[in-house]
């Protein structure tokens, strides 16, 4: 036996409100007219599938409006910030003292570390930050490359770091003569 829950409505409106929605429907904003359309139509009477098939909007977006009118009112008209609240996308991963982890990394050689290469790639600063315990897990290459913005460095300073162990290295480099 399925039980199905109770269709959702928004709440009686106030006259306030009903005058503020009916407002939002000659908004130039597409959200506030959406979400005014949306809001009016439930206020008839009209369900979800109703107003999915009036409007051609989501039935999951739909609800996600008539809940946040019925938590927050006419508050709900306007856009808030995607960005998240809380968890681990709210705070930076590397702190500063783990940033500036990686800038000790930075300043050394990949083969100072058992790799087979003398260049960095922010794959492989990921993955010795994460064996050398600066990070709990291997951390993907956006998260590197705004930890060293954070430190104050371009991607190609940090590449530009990296010398050679050959005594002529500098020379070579400059375009010196042998």
């Amino acid at each position: 036996m399925v039980v199905m829950k109770p269709p959702i409505f928004v709440r009686p409106l106030t006259s306030e409100e009903r005058e503020r929605l009916q407002a939002g429907l000659r908004s130039p904003e597409a959200f506030v007219l959406k979400r005014s359309q949306i809001l009016l139509a439930s206020a008839e009477g009209r369900s979800v599938p109703q107003i999915q098939a009036a409007f051609g909007y989501a039935p999951q977006s739909i609800r996600q409006v008539l809940h946040a009118f019925n938590r927050e009112g006419v508050a709900a008209l306007s856009r808030k910030s995607n960005r998240p609240r809380t968890g681990p996308a709210a705070a930076p991963v590397l702190d500063g003292d783990k940033r500036q982890g990686l800038r000790h990394l930075l300043e050394q050689s990949p083969r100072a570390f058992g790799k087979d290469t003398g260049v960095w790639t922010l794959a492989l600063l990921a993955e010795v930050a994460n064996e050398q315990g600066l990070t709990p897990t291997r951390l993907n290459i956006e998260t590197v490359r705004i930890a060293v913005g954070r430190l104050g460095l371009s991607w190609k300073r940090a590449k530009a770091w990296i010398n050679s162990p050959d005594p002529a290295y500098g020379r070579k480099k400059s375009g010196g003569s042998a």
